[in-house]
């Protein structure tokens, strides 16, 4: 075979108890990179969702990645095409081996809505001392201006699927892991329209609503010990009293998550595999500046186990309140794997 041809690929299947009582083939992905020199590469995610895909189906088929990558120089790389957006501890890395949990967070969903792609130019390198950066100019949300999701960031996820491209979005991200096991990330957002200048004249709603993602996390792994916490929020240009993101919460939105974590060794398929252990705390609101209650928190508690590094099961206890009060909660348990 050519040997500048690469494949790769992860999948997932999940049982969810509870209120859902289903299983299901979360993901299939394949990747695939071709180098066509030591500096130029195409790199690509092609992913069924669901199982199946087609009218009346549950899933979908998506192109989530489609780069082509250049390295300038052994610490500087130019991208363009279709790519991950760097911000939250799982929209770029998210196979189901690398974290732990059977289901994604909410803030992950809901906050920073992975997983997010989009179409632009950018460049990331390594400036020393162990830091990093990451900047790109690419295609931006377009939310809603009417209706329960109006201005719900996930809402406004398209995909690069003909996607509106009136108004592109500016996004950079400093990295640090100057010590061992200690990675810490600091990203920014900046969009001038998250509608993509819908002039909805039902609502009057003929300005621009520009919007700023903050976005800080840290991923710690020491001796088995483990931390993961991030904490994301959107500012939107509020509008005109009854218009806009303030006539639905939405013109602030924020969300949280701590999880510690302790791994040790325990027999696997190779001769010696892995047990996590591991609890989470989140919390968001995606209506923060109305006057109702309407933060979701969990509380979350599983164990992991790698029976090799790239094969993983899972468990976990899912307990899930709103407004501090009603809620559901949910045994999960899955499988999955990388290559």
């Amino acid at each position: 075979g050519d040997d500048r041809l690469h494949w790769g690929g992860y999948g997932e299947i999940h049982y969810n108890a509870g209120d859902t009582q289903q299983i299901d083939v979360h993901r299939f992905v394949l990747f695939t990179e071709y180098d066509f020199n030591d500096k130029l590469r195409l790199q690509t995610e092609f992913e069924l969702e669901h199982a199946l895909a087609g009218d009346g189906q549950p899933g979908g088929v998506e192109l989530e990645q489609a780069f082509i990558q250049w390295d300038v120089t052994p610490s500087k790389s130019l991208i363009a095409g279709v790519h991950l957006i760097p911000v939250g501890l799982l929209n770029e890395t998210h196979e189901p081996p690398t974290f732990f949990g059977v289901e994604r967070d909410r803030i992950h969903s809901e906050i920073i809505p992975s997983t997010w792609w989009e179409s632009g130019v950018g460049t990331k390198g390594e400036l020393g001392d162990g830091v990093g950066y990451d900047f790109y100019v690419h295609s931006g949300l377009e939310t809603p201006v009417t209706g329960s999701n109006a201005f719900r960031i996930r809402s406004g996820r398209q995909k690069v699927a003909e996607a509106v491209a009136n108004q592109p979005a500016v996004t950079g991200r400093i990295r640090w892991n100057g010590m061992p096991g200690v990675n810490i990330n600091a990203a920014v957002q900046y969009q001038s329209d998250l509608t993509q200048g819908q002039a909805e004249t039902s609502t009057d709603l003929d300005h621009d609503t520009s919007a700023w993602l903050y976005n800080v996390n840290a991923d710690i792994l020491i001796s088995g010990w483990g931390l993961r916490a991030m904490y994301a929020q959107w500012d939107l240009d509020a509008g005109t009293a009854g218009v806009g993101p303030v006539a639905f919460g939405r013109d602030e939105q924020w969300g949280y998550l701590i999880e510690p974590s302790y791994r040790f060794s325990v027999p696997g398929a190779n001769g010696q595999g892995t047990l996590g252990v591991f609890a989470r705390h989140t919390k968001f609101d995606s209506k923060a500046s109305d006057n109702t209650d309407s933060e979701e928190q969990s509380f979350t508690i599983g164990a992991n186990y790698w029976i090799h590094p790239n094969v993983v099961f899972k468990m976990d206890y899912d307990q899930v309140s709103t407004q501090e009060s009603t809620g559901a909660d949910r045994l999960n348990v899955g499988m999955g794997w990388q290559f």
